[in-house]
């Protein structure tokens, strides 16, 4: 599935298995740090520095109850890239002077993985931290190719997903028309 997703274009992948052990992630975290350099994508490791840096990958993706930015910042160095996931105003803005290289926001639309944080952000509150943030922001969260160009009217222009590639009959193609919708 992910090197159909590759084939179709995705730039980076968020490696994100909160339930294995290290060495477990970091076995898969390898396999997949090869697999990402055939295409050139970038992998990104969520919420383990250890990991990220063991199998040199791209950079890594944190949440409220990860590290924090500035020490996650010293122990990369500025050549690789975090992630900070932000769920407010505030939270953006802390995330742009802390360090972050980007900002994924979410969850825009519903989604079953994240139902149990409560309801969806939404677009306007999307469009807000678009407006604010001087960093690139990724909407994530139910994230479809027939709400892309809802995304598109708040200035989006790059998205986080799974399940819509996942749960696609044919994941080359149903990345590549997601790929098209952001680029229209």
């Amino acid at each position: 599935m992910l090197e159909h997703a590759l084939e179709g274009g995705v730039k980076a992948i968020q490696l994100r298995e909160k339930d294995l052990s290290g060495k477990e992630l970091f076995i898969l975290a390898e396999k997949t740090r090869r697999l990402c350099q055939r295409y050139e994508a970038a992998l990104l490791i969520n919420d383990r520095l250890d990991v990220a840096l063991a199998v040199d990958a791209a950079g890594v993706q944190l949440g409220k109850s990860s590290l924090p930015l500035p020490d996650a910042r010293a122990l990369l160095g500025s050549n690789r890239y975090i992630g900070a996931s932000v769920h407010s105003v505030e939270e953006a803005q802390y995330a742009e002077t802390d360090g972050a290289d980007f900002i994924v926001f979410g969850p825009v639309y519903f989604t079953p993985s994240k139902a149990a944080y409560g309801a969806p952000q939404g677009v306007p509150a999307l469009k807000k931290i678009v407006e604010i943030a001087r960093l690139p922001v990724y909407a994530i969260g139910g994230i479809k190719p027939d709400n892309i160009t809802e995304l598109r009217s708040a200035c989006v222009k790059r998205v986080a997903l799974i399940s819509a590639i996942v749960e696609a009959p044919q994941p080359k193609q149903a990345t590549e028309e997601i790929i098209r919708l952001l680029r229209r």
